[in-house]
Protein backbone atom coordinates (compact mmCIF):
# COMPACT_ATOMS: atom_id res chain seq x y z
CA UNK A 1 0.00 0.00 0.00
CA UNK A 2 1.32 3.56 -0.19
CA UNK A 3 2.56 5.24 2.43
CA UNK A 4 1.26 8.34 4.97
CA UNK A 5 -2.53 7.86 6.60
CA UNK A 6 -5.61 7.49 4.54
CA UNK A 7 -7.92 10.42 5.24
CA UNK A 8 -10.97 7.72 6.39
CA UNK A 9 -13.26 9.89 8.15
CA UNK A 10 -13.75 12.45 5.69
CA UNK A 11 -13.48 13.31 1.65
CA UNK A 12 -10.99 10.71 0.61
CA UNK A 13 -8.95 12.93 -2.11
CA UNK A 14 -9.92 11.31 -5.48
CA UNK A 15 -7.75 11.56 -8.23
CA UNK A 16 -9.26 10.69 -12.14
CA UNK A 17 -6.57 8.29 -13.66
CA UNK A 18 -8.17 7.15 -17.56
CA UNK A 19 -6.23 4.21 -17.00
CA UNK A 20 -8.51 2.86 -14.51
CA UNK A 21 -11.62 3.36 -16.46
CA UNK A 22 -11.84 0.02 -17.84
CA UNK A 23 -12.16 -1.34 -14.23
CA UNK A 24 -13.97 1.53 -12.76
CA UNK A 25 -16.68 0.71 -15.11
CA UNK A 26 -18.02 -2.25 -13.30
CA UNK A 27 -18.67 -0.19 -10.14
CA UNK A 28 -19.83 3.23 -11.93
CA UNK A 29 -23.03 4.50 -10.58
CA UNK A 30 -23.38 1.65 -8.04
CA UNK A 31 -23.69 2.54 -4.69
CA UNK A 32 -20.34 1.70 -2.56
CA UNK A 33 -22.28 -0.86 -0.16
CA UNK A 34 -23.40 -2.92 -3.41
CA UNK A 35 -19.92 -3.44 -4.99
CA UNK A 36 -18.39 -6.82 -4.18
CA UNK A 37 -15.28 -6.95 -2.83
CA UNK A 38 -13.73 -8.83 -5.78
CA UNK A 39 -15.04 -6.02 -8.04
CA UNK A 40 -13.16 -3.66 -5.27
CA UNK A 41 -10.05 -5.85 -5.78
CA UNK A 42 -10.23 -5.69 -9.35
CA UNK A 43 -9.98 -1.96 -8.96
CA UNK A 44 -6.74 -2.00 -6.92
CA UNK A 45 -5.34 -3.80 -9.89
CA UNK A 46 -5.07 -0.62 -11.48
CA UNK A 47 -5.53 2.09 -8.95
CA UNK A 48 -4.87 1.01 -5.26
CA UNK A 49 -5.75 4.64 -4.23
CA UNK A 50 -9.11 4.64 -6.01
CA UNK A 51 -9.86 1.06 -4.60
CA UNK A 52 -9.42 1.78 -1.17
CA UNK A 53 -11.64 4.93 -1.31
CA UNK A 54 -13.97 2.54 -2.44
CA UNK A 55 -13.23 0.51 0.08
CA UNK A 56 -13.58 2.84 3.23
CA UNK A 57 -17.06 3.78 1.55
CA UNK A 58 -18.18 0.41 1.44
CA UNK A 59 -17.29 -0.45 5.01
CA UNK A 60 -17.15 2.51 7.10
CA UNK A 61 -20.89 2.99 8.24
CA UNK A 62 -21.34 -0.83 9.38
CA UNK A 63 -17.83 -0.71 11.11
CA UNK A 64 -18.92 2.41 12.78
CA UNK A 65 -22.13 1.01 14.04
CA UNK A 66 -20.51 -2.01 14.74
CA UNK A 67 -18.06 -0.25 17.06
CA UNK A 68 -20.95 1.43 18.44
CA UNK A 69 -22.98 -0.71 19.64
CA UNK A 70 -20.06 -2.90 21.25
CA UNK A 71 -18.60 0.10 23.33
CA UNK A 72 -21.87 2.08 23.40
CA UNK A 73 -19.81 5.49 23.03
CA UNK A 74 -19.49 7.17 19.63
CA UNK A 75 -16.30 8.52 20.01
CA UNK A 76 -14.62 5.28 20.91
CA UNK A 77 -16.56 4.15 17.98
CA UNK A 78 -15.37 6.78 15.76
CA UNK A 79 -11.67 6.05 16.31
CA UNK A 80 -12.32 2.85 16.57
CA UNK A 81 -13.25 2.70 12.84
CA UNK A 82 -10.08 4.91 12.36
CA UNK A 83 -7.92 2.94 13.31
CA UNK A 84 -9.07 -0.04 11.41
CA UNK A 85 -9.07 1.60 8.05
CA UNK A 86 -5.36 3.03 9.01
CA UNK A 87 -4.45 -0.95 9.49
CA UNK A 88 -6.49 -1.76 6.37
CA UNK A 89 -4.48 0.81 4.51
CA UNK A 90 -1.21 -0.79 6.20
CA UNK A 91 -2.10 -4.34 5.23
CA UNK A 92 -0.26 -6.04 2.52
CA UNK A 93 -2.64 -8.54 1.45
CA UNK A 94 -5.63 -6.30 1.26
CA UNK A 95 -6.16 -6.59 -2.48
CA UNK A 96 -4.85 -9.76 -3.36
CA UNK A 97 -6.67 -12.48 -4.83
CA UNK A 98 -7.37 -15.08 -1.41
CA UNK A 99 -7.73 -12.30 0.73
CA UNK A 100 -10.97 -11.80 2.57
CA UNK A 101 -11.19 -8.49 3.53
CA UNK A 102 -14.72 -8.14 5.00
CA UNK A 103 -14.16 -11.08 7.80
CA UNK A 104 -11.11 -9.17 8.01
CA UNK A 105 -12.40 -5.50 8.97
CA UNK A 106 -14.60 -6.72 11.27
CA UNK A 107 -11.88 -9.22 13.05
CA UNK A 108 -9.26 -5.85 13.77
CA UNK A 109 -12.73 -3.88 14.31
CA UNK A 110 -13.99 -6.49 17.32
CA UNK A 111 -10.61 -6.91 18.43
CA UNK A 112 -9.66 -3.28 19.57
CA UNK A 113 -13.13 -2.85 20.89
CA UNK A 114 -12.72 -5.88 23.25
CA UNK A 115 -9.53 -4.46 24.21
CA UNK A 116 -11.18 -1.37 25.40
CA UNK A 117 -13.25 -2.45 26.55
CA UNK A 118 -11.22 -4.89 29.08
CA UNK A 119 -9.35 -1.89 29.58
CA UNK A 120 -12.48 -0.02 31.15
CA UNK A 121 -12.68 -2.72 33.15
CA UNK A 122 -9.50 -3.62 34.06
CA UNK A 123 -9.60 0.95 35.67
CA UNK A 124 -12.43 -0.28 37.31
CA UNK A 125 -15.42 2.05 34.69
CA UNK A 126 -18.58 0.96 34.41
CA UNK A 127 -19.80 1.29 30.09
CA UNK A 128 -22.07 4.13 29.59
CA UNK A 129 -25.77 3.23 28.59
CA UNK A 130 -27.09 3.24 25.37
CA UNK A 131 -29.99 5.52 24.54
CA UNK A 132 -28.81 8.58 25.52
CA UNK A 133 -30.57 11.41 23.19
CA UNK A 134 -26.93 13.50 22.50
CA UNK A 135 -25.73 10.17 20.76
CA UNK A 136 -29.00 9.90 18.50
CA UNK A 137 -28.85 6.44 19.25
CA UNK A 138 -32.83 6.36 18.45
CA UNK A 139 -32.61 6.93 15.01
CA UNK A 140 -30.25 3.93 14.46
CA UNK A 141 -31.34 0.86 12.64
CA UNK A 142 -30.00 -2.27 13.93
CA UNK A 143 -31.66 -5.86 13.10
CA UNK A 144 -31.79 -8.57 15.12
CA UNK A 145 -33.87 -10.68 13.40
CA UNK A 146 -36.08 -10.92 10.77
CA UNK A 147 -39.31 -10.33 12.14
CA UNK A 148 -38.23 -7.26 13.91
CA UNK A 149 -38.12 -6.17 10.13
CA UNK A 150 -34.57 -4.61 10.37
CA UNK A 151 -35.38 -1.92 12.66
CA UNK A 152 -34.24 -0.51 16.00
CA UNK A 153 -35.97 1.41 18.74
CA UNK A 154 -34.44 2.90 21.85
CA UNK A 155 -36.47 -0.02 23.73
CA UNK A 156 -34.37 -2.66 21.75
CA UNK A 157 -31.03 -0.91 21.75
CA UNK A 158 -31.30 -1.11 25.45
CA UNK A 159 -32.44 -5.27 25.44
CA UNK A 160 -29.57 -5.74 23.02
CA UNK A 161 -27.30 -3.95 25.47
CA UNK A 162 -28.11 -6.02 28.22
CA UNK A 163 -26.82 -9.34 27.14
CA UNK A 164 -23.09 -10.13 27.26
CA UNK A 165 -20.83 -8.71 25.17
CA UNK A 166 -20.47 -11.87 23.22
CA UNK A 167 -24.14 -12.33 22.85
CA UNK A 168 -24.32 -8.96 21.63
CA UNK A 169 -21.47 -9.38 19.21
CA UNK A 170 -22.79 -12.03 17.42
CA UNK A 171 -25.86 -10.61 16.97
CA UNK A 172 -24.57 -7.71 15.01
CA UNK A 173 -22.28 -9.95 13.17
CA UNK A 174 -24.90 -11.55 11.94
CA UNK A 175 -27.93 -9.40 11.94
CA UNK A 176 -26.74 -5.98 11.20
CA UNK A 177 -23.28 -6.48 9.59
CA UNK A 178 -24.85 -9.88 7.51
CA UNK A 179 -22.01 -11.81 7.82
CA UNK A 180 -22.32 -15.11 7.04
CA UNK A 181 -22.04 -18.15 9.27
CA UNK A 182 -18.92 -18.78 7.70
CA UNK A 183 -17.67 -15.40 7.71
CA UNK A 184 -18.40 -14.85 11.36
CA UNK A 185 -16.70 -18.00 12.28
CA UNK A 186 -13.85 -16.33 10.96
CA UNK A 187 -13.99 -13.12 12.59
CA UNK A 188 -14.21 -15.09 15.81
CA UNK A 189 -11.75 -17.74 14.71
CA UNK A 190 -14.40 -20.85 15.78
CA UNK A 191 -15.96 -23.33 13.92
CA UNK A 192 -19.05 -22.99 12.01
CA UNK A 193 -20.96 -24.94 14.39
CA UNK A 194 -20.00 -22.94 17.58
CA UNK A 195 -21.03 -19.88 15.82
CA UNK A 196 -24.68 -21.33 14.88
CA UNK A 197 -24.62 -22.67 18.96
CA UNK A 198 -23.74 -19.39 20.06
CA UNK A 199 -26.08 -17.41 17.78
CA UNK A 200 -28.80 -19.58 19.05
CA UNK A 201 -28.22 -18.51 22.85
CA UNK A 202 -27.74 -15.16 21.82
CA UNK A 203 -31.51 -14.74 20.53
CA UNK A 204 -32.84 -16.70 23.53
CA UNK A 205 -31.27 -14.53 25.80
CA UNK A 206 -32.52 -11.50 23.81
CA UNK A 207 -36.16 -13.25 23.44
CA UNK A 208 -36.08 -13.26 27.21
CA UNK A 209 -34.96 -9.67 27.57
CA UNK A 210 -37.91 -8.58 25.26
CA UNK A 211 -40.27 -11.05 26.77
CA UNK A 212 -39.61 -9.38 30.17
CA UNK A 213 -39.81 -5.58 29.03
CA UNK A 214 -43.47 -6.59 26.61
CA UNK A 215 -41.51 -5.97 23.77
CA UNK A 216 -42.06 -9.31 21.95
Amino acid sequence: MPGGIPPVAAGIERTEDHSTMGKLSLVKDVPPQAVHDDEVKAVAAVNTRRAYDLLVRKYREKIFYHAFYILKDAQEAFDVTQEVFIRSYQEPKLFCEDFRIKPWLFRVCTNLCYNIVRDKKRRGGILETVGEEKRGSSEVLLAVDAVLDREMSRQMARALHTLPLAHRNILLLRYWDDLSYAEIAEVLGVKMGTVMSRLSRAKSALSEVLAQEQIA
